[in-house]
């Protein structure tokens, strides 16, 4: 039996992470904790190690983080704390224990300057612009630290790297631009999205599918890229958006300097998808589609 805990259950990846373990029951031995607050909470680490001895999982995955970043923007110290140094603690209770751990980060570590229409692969240096980004780069080292010196035989740590959630509850990127659509058409006015932002959409469920799927095929440990195949800008993901909803809205194009925001986001963060952590994910316009109920461009084979 293998017995695994989520950190952020109630969040979108926790969510998604709580049923793909619960679908391995039929398949593997898998018993599953969700911890969300006031159990775990990223303000008070300090009851993590206490947490870990007392519920004994032999994998955590840490899907808890503070990922407002204009929020994270406006109070760094706050993030540094909840996605930097809470990481760090969870990790050290988490290798004290024995216990292997998963560390979910994100695209936001890279500075997003590459110019060569290459992702991000996983050794390729970090240089986050914003403080969520640094908040999270800080927490993947924290966890190396706490794991660095447990050898060979001892837990194992695998970072994943993932960008452009969607998914339910619905406040993620097509359920906003649907809203604002809506105001759109009624106020006669163009949606206006920003066109030089480019990433990997990423749905949830086909992350965790993924994560929970190398849990039970065997401990991984290292760093990773998981993300849907595919990239889009920012305009790309909302047309398409529209598309499967069969919404005509004008959409003008703005770059990302024109958007006003606290934060500071890099332009190019697509991930190179990894190899090594289970089978390629689908690409994301067919991922799109299966959670807003549409056809894909992707399976009708269309560029």
């Amino acid at each position: 039996m293998t017995r695994v805990a989520v950190t952020g259950a109630a969040g979108r990846l926790g969510r998604a992470l709580v049923a793909a373990a619960n679908e391995q029951v039929a398949i593997a031995p898998v018993t599953v904790s969700g911890w969300s607050r006031p159990q775990f909470d990223l303000d008070r680490p300090a009851g993590f190690a206490a947490l870990v001895r007392e519920v004994a999982p032999d994998v955590v995955i840490h899907a808890a983080a503070w990922t407002d970043v204009d929020g994270c923007a406006v109070e760094p110290a706050l993030a540094m704390r909840r996605n930097g140094e809470a990481t760090t603690m969870l990790a050290e209770s988490c290798a004290a224990q024995g216990v292997d751990l998963i560390v979910v980060s994100t695209n936001e570590v890279f500075d997003g300057r590459r110019t060569d229409g290459r992702g991000y692969a996983p050794f390729d240096p970090v240089g986050p612009l914003n403080a969520y980004g640094e908040s999270k780069s800080a927490g993947e080292e924290g966890a190396r630290a706490a794991y660095g010196d447990v050898g060979p035989a001892g837990p194992r740590l695998a970072i994943v790297r993932t960008a452009w959630l969607f998914g339910p509850p619905a406040t993620d990127f097509p359920s906003k631009i649907l809203a604002a659509a809506a105001r759109a058409r009624e106020t006669g006015e163009p949606l206006r999205v920003v066109s030089d932002e480019v990433g990997s959409p990423t749905y949830a469920a086909d992350l965790a599918g993924a994560i929970v799927g190398a849990v039970v095929g065997g401990r991984s440990n290292g760093t990773y890229h998981v993300v849907n195949a595919g990239s889009a800008s920012r305009s790309a993901w909302a047309r398409e958006v529209l598309r499967l909803a069969g919404l005509a809205v004008d959409i003008e194009e703005i770059p990302a300097a024109a958007w006003r925001r606290p934060s500071r986001p890099p332009i190019w963060t697509v991930l190179e998808p990894s190899a090594g952590f289970g089978k390629p994910l689908r690409d994301w316009r067919e991922a799109l589609a299966a959670y807003l109920g549409g056809p894909s461009r992707a399976t009708a084979g269309a560029a």
